[in-house]
């Protein structure tokens, strides 16, 4: 083992940390050297595409003005340089600050400067490269996001454990995690992936459901169990009902539990309306670590970014630090929402008053991009690849019992007549 991965593992020795990391995450250092289903919808879905993550308007996606207005004043250093592989640290500190007015239950010492990451994807991939070895299981919710079957056990040969969060009022079943968190406790450790808005099923928990959801993995941590808690905010912010709670379940991890390591995965790809941007930050929390630790930390996350893609794109970042100082962001970016929000009651509306179809029902919803349906006594491949084909109706396939179907990319106009195609071809 190099000696600077034997360093920065004596720095985190005795913390939860240091005990959580894969044998890949304690090899890492940083030197002082030198998708199908969708690809068929843009192909044949003429009538409503349903399967892009991201927000149109009158068929183009949203795009916030600063980016126009800021492109031609820019540097050479501030585009065509190389970035440093942690990111540029005026706009690290900057989402930091974003973070904690964001979420106020935060508290600045329990949490590491964020790190970029070139897209959340690769921010989860980072995380589960450190804290996962092959053979260790992570809870996700069931369904989850595809994705990270694809990163968790392809990518490091763990497995993931689905657990169905909802139960049958419309709720998160805190007993059910419960006893998946407590099980796994058994083992000594626990590792957590919670995303919030969750994709694909667009729910968020409401005040008492974060509470819970701390308190079971608080009482992990007090029986003697390291707890990872990796905190997916893609889609942080996109909360349409009032009951819903504002602020990341993260905000609330970090300063739980010396055993409890949180991290937090988010950035401007979805809070800005900046898909293709590719930039995302990779947060630390934790009550059991010092700053030399959670900078050890993030110097073997620099380590894994240099091996991996050296660094996030520089234009990207520069562009973010001007648009966040642009006097018409926040007005715009609000604007979008209520796009956003207008298109949720919408699709709200239709299935209340359809609430007794037979073959379709929804999985609570109440946040994000999405919502996502429950086929019964008729297979969602089957269903998906009928509205795509007979209707130009792109929508996304979780299995044979799910179809999750992105409002955030469909005009509020035509919503009702697309989700009455949905539902009367699922009779046929």
């Amino acid at each position: 083992m190099d000696e600077l991965a034997v360093e920065l593992n004596n720095i985190l020795e005795g913390t939860a940390a240091w005990r959580l990391l894969s044998d890949f995450g304690k090899r890492m250092y940083f030197p002082r050297g030198i998708i199908a289903q969708s690809g068929e919808a843009k192909k044949a879905a003429a009538k409503a595409n349903g399967t892009i993550g991201m927000a149109f308007s009158n068929g183009r996606p949203m795009l916030l003005p600063g980016f126009k207005r800021y492109m031609p004043e820019f540097e050479p250093e501030e585009t065509v340089a190389y970035a440093p592989t942690a990111g540029n640290e005026k706009l690290r500190e900057l989402w930091k600050n974003l973070m904690l007015r964001k979420n106020p239950s935060l508290n600045a010492e329990r949490v590491s400067l964020p790190v970029v990451t070139p897209g959340i994807t690769a921010g989860l991939s980072y995380a589960a490269e450190l804290f996962l070895n092959a053979g260790q299981t992570i809870i996700s919710a069931e369904p989850a996001w595809d994705n990270y079957r694809l990163i968790f056990e392809e990518r490091c040969g763990g497995v993931v454990r689905g657990v169905q969060f909802f139960d049958g009022n419309g709720r998160l079943d805190i007993p059910g995690i419960r006893r998946a968190i407590l099980e796994e406790a058994g083992s000594g450790s626990v590792r957590v992936i919670l995303n919030f808005p969750n994709n694909p099923s667009g729910y968020s928990p409401i005040n008492a459901e974060v509470n819970a959801l701390v308190d079971c993995v608080n009482e992990a941590a007090y029986g003697g169990a390291d707890v990872l808690v990796i905190c997916d905010d893609a889609y942080f912010g996109f909360f349409y009902e009032d009951d819903v709670c504002r602020e990341s379940i993260f905000s609330l991890l970090a300063g739980l539990h010396e055993r409890v390591l949180a991290v937090k995965t988010d950035g401007p790809t979805k809070e800005d309306y900046s898909w293709g941007f590719r930039l995302a930050m990779l947060t630390f929390g934790s009550k059991g670590l010092t700053g030399e630790q959670f900078g050890a930390l993030v110097t073997k996350l620099t380590g894994s970014i240099r091996s991996s893609v050296s660094c996030a794109n520089t234009f990207a970042q520069s562009l973010f630090i001007k648009v966040y100082g642009d006097e018409t962001t926040e007005a715009r970016k609000n604007d979008f929402f209520n796009v956003l929000n207008e298109r949720y009651e919408a699709v709200k509306r239709f299935t209340q008053a359809h609430k007794d179809h037979p073959r379709l029902s929804p999985l609570p919803f109440n946040s994000g991009y999405f919502m996502c349906l429950r086929c019964t006594g008729i297979d969602a491949g089957k269903l998906r690849r009928e509205l795509l084909e007979k209707h130009g109706i792109g929508t996304i396939a979780f299995g044979s019992e799910y179809l999750r179907i992105a409002f955030a990319s469909i005009e509020k106009e035509i919503l009702p007549e697309v989700f009455t195609t949905i539902y009367e071809t699922a009779l046929k």
